[in-house]
């Protein structure tokens, strides 16, 4: 389906954005490995979401879902899951496929994870080797590296692992493994990655350590049904927040957006790059903080992206890249060749795409350099590589250019923000 967006001259009003997604995911998870019944709101029912809870309820796990965002997990315990009669399709979720790996390498039945086109090119072998190295079998495509993933788990020992990237996919794979390891597993990462998984297991009583820099699980920790009250998600409040900072004249406030310190970064990058944003009315939900999100329009100047920041905005890099072409000066995005295995080459197709509206944008090797302070065109016909954040970014883009855009393959929005062009118009 194709999307045409027209430029607008202004943003005002007050908005919410769906839940996060990160934390959907491990509520569903969490919940399934827990003692009791987890009351989940604020879930995002996203097609990556939708597909944690499709994959649970063949591993045995009853999840009711009351209304599109309000669901029930009837937890069956760390040993109660069921060998699936069937493969275990977690649709283009990379966060499913690699939470899930770890959980399946502690279980001592057999079952195969695969994915659609784009997850069966995606790296799974960050994951899958280390949990060989606790005795997990795990076989697959390119040497056990590409999906399908047939799984044997059980017997696991625990061990101490230097992540060599900071992944909180991969450190959260190996911690939720150690769970039903023999002793304690811990991860050691490069730079702090988002730490949901680690406020979530608290949440439901598991003890997270830091051990000599490792984050460290005991084994045969029990979970505790509770009640998880989803946060507003900010990679999905970063498409707002770009877009009314860049549209002259925009005031919008977006309501109950989580602000984990691990995930602000691209609040540190647009404020260091001139933008009006206030944080008001903050306050806790489910062991997140959380706030309301205030931006206005501004002229926006150059900066420098790279290090330890990295991980805390990865998957709004392309969104950030949008902002800084309506910035003065040249940014430059560095350290961020994790994108090249996102759900599309995120470095590369934000290049491309960017260019289409005649923005100059250097590809690099590790990020993006791109020369801000230049009419965005309009006539561009976007393809979105069936990649949601590329959609969600060409689309602020498009918000700027001087006519229309057509963005192909809009549906792929529905994997993080159902309604985005809806909440746009209301705008």
């Amino acid at each position: 389906m194709d999307k045409q967006i027209q430029p607008v001259t202004r943003l005002t009003g007050e908005v919410s954005v769906p839940g996060d997604k990160s934390i959907s995911h491990r509520a569903v998870m969490f919940g399934a490995l827990a003692d009791g019944v987890t009351r989940v709101t604020g879930f995002l029912p996203g097609a990556d979401c939708l597909s944690t809870v499709d994959c649970f309820r063949k591993l045995g796990v009853q999840i009711e879902q009351h209304s599109p965002t309000e669901l029930s997990v009837h937890g069956v315990g760390l040993d109660g899951l069921q060998e699936p009669t069937d493969v275990l399709d977690v649709g283009n979720s990379g966060t499913t496929a690699r939470l899930m790996l770890g959980i399946l390498a502690g279980q001592s039945f057999h079952c195969t994870v695969t994915g659609d086109a784009s997850i069966r090119k995606r790296p799974m072998g960050r994951v899958a080797g280390p949990l060989r190295e606790m005795g997990a079998r795990i076989e697959g495509r390119d040497g056990g590296r590409l999906a399908p993933l047939s799984v044997r788990g059980g017997g696991l020992q625990a061990f101490r692992y230097d992540s060599p990237v900071a992944s909180a996919q991969v450190k959260s794979g190996i911690l939720l493994a150690g769970l039903f390891a023999e002793g304690a597993t811990g991860v050691r990462e490069p730079e702090p990655s988002r730490d949901h998984t680690e406020r979530m297991l608290q949440a439901f009583g598991v003890v997270v350590e830091d051990r000599e820099g490792y984050i460290t699980v005991q084994g045969g920790s029990r979970l505790t049904a509770t009640d998880i009250e989803v946060p507003g998600d900010i990679s999905s409040a970063a498409f707002l927040l770009v877009a009314a900072a860049i549209v002259p004249g925009s005031d919008v406030t977006i309501r109950g957006v989580g602000l984990n310190p691990t995930r602000t970064g691209i609040l540190d990058v647009l404020l260091d790059m001139g933008a009006q944003i206030e944080v008001v009315n903050e306050r806790q939900a489910g062991g997140e903080p959380v706030a309301d999100l205030r931006v206005r329009g501004s002229r926006l100047r150059a900066t420098t992206v790279r290090g330890a920041i990295i991980p805390r905005l990865i998957d709004e890099v392309p969104v950030l890249a949008v902002a800084a072409t309506q910035a003065e000066g040249v940014t430059e995005i560095r350290d961020a060749a994790e994108l090249k295995v996102k759900e599309s080459n995120r470095i590369a197709t934000t290049a491309n795409e960017l260019r289409k509206f005649g923005a100059i944008v250097e590809e690099l090797e590790d990020g993006l350099r791109i020369h801000g302070g230049a009419q965005l065109q309009g006539g561009a016909v976007i393809e979105t590589h069936h990649d949601h954040r590329i959609a969600m970014s060409m689309a602020v883009a498009a918000l700027v250019a001087n006519g229309a855009t057509t963005i192909r393959d809009w549906e792929s929005v529905d994997v993080s923000f159902p309604g985005f062009a809806e909440l746009f118009q209301n705008l």
